[in-house]
């Protein structure tokens, strides 16, 4: 960048120069003139011809004065213009050429965010054309490509929105029209902008998702609904036996049949509570996730012997591998033994009895993984995209009866997202059930 005050200083420059010439050469002539009287007054120069002949040299030495300031003058104008072409030229260009690139830069940055923004957008110029449109407006307004104007999209909606009104008739403020598109119900923003001259420019319409906000209500209602139908379940049974206790009595074996059922039921419901406040303690970030590096193979074979009682009961053949040699894994130890269990209880439950489990333990690049083999019912191909979702079962009545409460893949997910991990499921009916857990083994 070019110094402050630098063009006045140059302008200062010149007109001293031209100064400094302008006097050199009047000294020069009043030198020459002085010689000339001189020579008359001592009668050096008596005729007219010698007047004539010092007049002439006089001419020449002028002549050649002006011939050698205007050389002077011209090579300290180039010698100027180089310098400013390099102090003051050369940096203007290069910050306007740097102001051009930031712009653009800034240009190409907001038409990415246009672009994939999820709320649409669509510009229209003063004569009703397209200017402007991202995917996310094409899509929520179902736009076809012979769709080419404000006419052509939303007359077919509602012919009363008119783009002249918007412009005109409004005050210059922004408008909101509902627009019916499908079986969605789309809240439009329409806002007149104007141009530099303040003339009327167009139209922007700004289309928020309110489908996907609609489907997150849905699910909101959806998630409280089963959880109410979850607790009333068992807070059902547990109020029936309770109540047929007290009022009668019973001999001692029907009394322990009946309390049994209010004690799996109290657990179950105190499973379903642990499982809906840990899911909370994730939505809202306020569960800590404590990383720390330890051996995979160990967490899995201590996961089995936890349930070495269900295995026993349901005559299961579990086998464990490790077929690599498994670098320490880097998560949380206790997160990562509560999806361990979670996905082999599931196998050990939908497994028929005197089923085969066969657990593998490996590592592939940067990640360490489990993978956990039954031969057991399986999961129908149109269930296995929706088995993450909060409280979806695949079987309701046999998951109720397993004591599921529909959180546990859930909470594995979610688990394994906060520690860099990935779950992948794989099921046949009737033939079984593969799971794969991939842990990160590097910070």
């Amino acid at each position: 960048m070019f110094k402050k005050n630098m063009p006045l200083k140059i302008v200062l420059i010149i007109f001293i120069t031209e100064i400094v010439i302008l006097i050199g050469l009047g000294i020069v002539l009043q030198l020459n003139i002085a010689n000339i009287d001189q020579g008359i007054r001592t009668e050096e120069i008596i005729s007219l011809e010698q007047v004539n002949i010092e007049m002439e040299k006089l001419s020449r030495n002028l002549d050649i004065i002006l011939i050698i300031s205007s050389l002077i003058f011209v090579g300290i104008a180039i010698a100027l213009c180089i310098y400013m072409s390099r102090v003051i030229v050369y940096p203007l260009n290069k910050y306007l050429k740097s102001k051009d690139e930031e712009k653009s830069t800034e240009q190409i940055e907001m038409g990415k965010i246009i672009l994939h923004t999820t709320e649409g957008i669509v510009v229209f110029n003063r004569d009703g054309k397209i200017a402007l449109i991202n995917p996310a407006a094409k899509r929520l307004l179902k736009i076809a490509p012979e769709d080419n104007s404000f006419e052509d999209i939303f007359h077919k909606y509602d012919k009363n929105i008119n783009m002249e009104k918007i412009i005109y008739l409004d005050n210059w403020t922004s408008t909101t029209q509902k627009v019916d598109v499908g079986e969605a119900t789309l809240n439009v923003l329409f806002s007149p902008f104007r141009d530099k001259k303040d003339i009327p420019a167009g139209v922007i319409a700004f289309i928020p998702d309110t489908i996907e906000h609609e489907r997150l209500d849905n699910m909101r209602k959806e998630f409280v609904a089963d959880v109410s139908h979850e607790l009333k379940t068992p807070i059902t049974s547990i109020m029936g036996y309770a109540d047929t206790l007290l009022e009668g009595e019973y001999d001692e074996q029907t009394q322990k049949e009946f309390l049994g059922v209010i004690a799996t039921e109290a657990r179950r419901m105190a499973r379903l509570v642990t499982d809906l406040l840990e899911l909370s303690r994730m939505d809202s970030n306020k569960k800590k996730v404590k990383k720390e590096n330890f051996d995979l193979g160990k967490i899995v074979k201590e996961c089995q012997n936890k349930l070495a009682i269900e295995i026993k009961k349901k005559n299961h053949n579990v086998e464990n591998f490790v077929t690599a040699d498994v670098p320490p894994v880097y998560a949380d130890k206790d997160d990562i033994e509560r999806v361990v269990l979670n996905i082999l209880t599931n196998s050990i439950k939908y497994t028929p009895d005197g089923g085969v489990i066969k657990i593998y333990v490996g590592f592939v690049y940067n990640d360490a993984y489990i993978k956990i083999i039954d031969n057991g019912i399986g999961i129908p191909e149109e269930d296995l995209n929706r088995i993450f979702e909060r409280f979806y079962r695949v079987d309701k009545a046999r998951s109720r009866e397993n004591g599921g409460t529909g959180l546990g893949l859930s909470i594995a997910k979610e688990i394994l997202d906060k520690n860099g991990g990935s779950i992948d499921i794989k099921s046949e009916v009737g033939k079984g059930t593969e799971v794969v857990i991939k842990i990160p083994t590097k910070k």
